[in-house]
């Protein structure tokens, strides 16, 4: 039996092509149709909002329609609790979650940590770089933990900041190599919350081939889901200026850096960025969702 899903408007307005068999063709995921017509409401088995159109009022729902009695509702975001607003008005109409969360009906992290090496990241980064850390940062708060950990840090060493909030933009496919001129990157989250681990340690340090310094989710977090040894954690310095010791200390310890990178050997990484390929996971969950569940307090779950 196919399973339809329909996604009623696009995350943040960029869209990609649905036609034909998307799942099957990029994934390998049979029986499982995407299609984002929203005339094809009283047909789909399963509808996804994405949380942010709905909570600024750009997508409204489709209380006005019909919802077929076995039809289930998905909601969907990858932002922080912080970042999702306006959640009482949802109570009663979702059957499903669907976020970074290892909680959540359907899990879809930002990136994930598969055994097995990686043959073509096994050679060890050049020690020889011309920056010692770096950080992209679009919207800087000055209230964020993290802005408060990089005015401390930058006192003791250099940091190369780049992005909106730097007079210094990135384009999109500078990014990497940019990244990746820097023995070190800021993985800094804009919020601490439950597994909430983004593309700035899958994409922005991992793929660029710089170790990642981390703050975010507990250290215990990290260890769950990232490679091992792979990461440096804010946390377990007692103060910034021991941080920055730590920093110059391994870039001038070949051995040291070079244990960061050890994880090849065992693992490699995945990184989600295609809204597609986590729509397609809906139907690898399906057959074990559960079937007659209502969120009657979505703000309870997504700030628990």
């Amino acid at each position: 039996i196919n399973i339809s899903i329909l996604l009623w408007h696009w995350p943040f307005g960029r869209s990609y092509r649905l036609h034909g068999d998307k799942c099957l063709q990029m994934y390998n995921i049979s029986r499982c149709l995407l299609s984002d017509n929203t005339s094809a409401f009283s047909s789909a088995d399963v509808v996804v909002f994405h949380h942010q159109e709905l909570s600024n009022g750009l997508s409204p729902l489709p209380l006005h329609l019909d919802r077929p009695a076995s039809q289930h509702w998905v909601w969907m975001s990858m932002e922080p609790p912080v970042n999702n607003v306006n959640l009482t008005q949802l109570n009663g109409l979702f059957n499903w979650t669907m976020s970074y969360r290892r909680d959540a009906d359907i899990s879809i992290p930002y990136g994930e940590t598969i055994q097995g090496s990686d043959e073509l990241s096994l050679q060890l980064p050049a020690l020889n770089r011309s920056c010692l850390v770096s950080w992209v940062v679009s919207r800087y708060q000055s209230h964020q933990a993290r802005a408060g950990v990089y005015q401390s840090l930058k006192k003791y060493i250099p940091i190369e900041v780049y992005g909106r909030w730097s007079r210094k933009p990135l384009l999109d496919k500078k990014l990497l190599p940019t990244i990746a001129k820097c023995l070190f990157y800021l993985s800094f989250e804009n919020s601490e919350a439950k597994d909430y681990i983004s593309e700035k340690l899958w994409r922005n340090a991992f793929q660029a081939g710089a170790i990642p310094v981390v703050l975010g989710p507990s250290r215990a977090t990290y260890e769950a889901l990232a490679p091992p040894g792979s990461f440096i954690h804010v946390d377990d310095f007692k103060s910034t200026a021991h941080l920055a010791a730590y920093l110059k200390r391994v870039a001038a310890d070949r051995q040291a850096y070079e244990q960061y990178f050890q994880w090849h050997r065992t693992h490699r990484i995945k990184t989600y960025t295609d809204w597609r390929e986590r729509l397609c996971q809906i139907c690898v969950e399906y057959p074990s969702l559960p079937a007659s569940r209502i969120y009657h307090d979505l703000e309870s779950w997504v700030n628990s």
